[in-house]
């Protein structure tokens, strides 16, 4: 299930190896249409170790939630589970072939942490910052906006955009 169009997507599933590309896909696919490609990378490493982590580790069952959100200057993702025992960091060695999952999200995240929820699970959750050009608001057309309208003796000031369109109009009595 994928939230309505927003900035905000939530995903739920069972944490198994072929739904965690299927997720990824999602996610990428997400941040595309939010315009937050830098992020694409970033997001979808983070995603996977966490929802690798739910596979080999979450008790009694691997149904978990995915959640991204952008919030003020930052996106926010977090996999929620229903296993209240807390990860913790492994130092893993040179020639360890596993153990890096969370070592990984703090060096690709801005911030990461963990939610307990009693014992109903836990959510972990990481940030990164968003491009500056992702947040500003789309420009829409306004319906109308592009006539003078059947106003007489009003005089029309056209407010120029970014690239020297006429971005609105406005009316002025006189």
């Amino acid at each position: 299930m994928i939230s309505r169009p927003s900035r905000h997507c939530t995903v739920e599933l069972q944490a198994l190896p072929s739904r965690i590309g299927q997720v990824r896909r999602i996610i990428s696919a997400q941040l595309r249409y939010w315009h937050l490609d830098p992020l694409i990378d970033q997001a979808a490493l983070g995603v996977t170790e966490l929802l690798t982590n739910v596979h080999r580790h979450a008790q009694p069952d691997k149904i978990c939630t995915v959640d991204v959100e952008l919030l003020l200057e930052r996106l926010m993702v977090s996999v929620s589970d229903h296993d209240p025992r807390l990860p913790t960091v492994n130092h893993a060695q040179p020639f360890d072939t596993g153990g890096r999952g969370l070592a990984l999200i703090a060096a690709v995240s801005e911030s990461w942490g963990v939610r307990p929820r009693g014992d109903t699970g836990k959510s972990i959750w990481f940030t990164l910052p968003a491009p500056p050009s992702a947040l500003a608001p789309p420009l829409r057309a306004v319906y109308g906006a592009t006539t003078d309208g059947p106003f007489r003796g009003t005089q029309f000031i056209a407010l120029t955009g970014e690239h020297g369109h006429a971005a609105a109009r406005s009316a002025v009595v006189g």
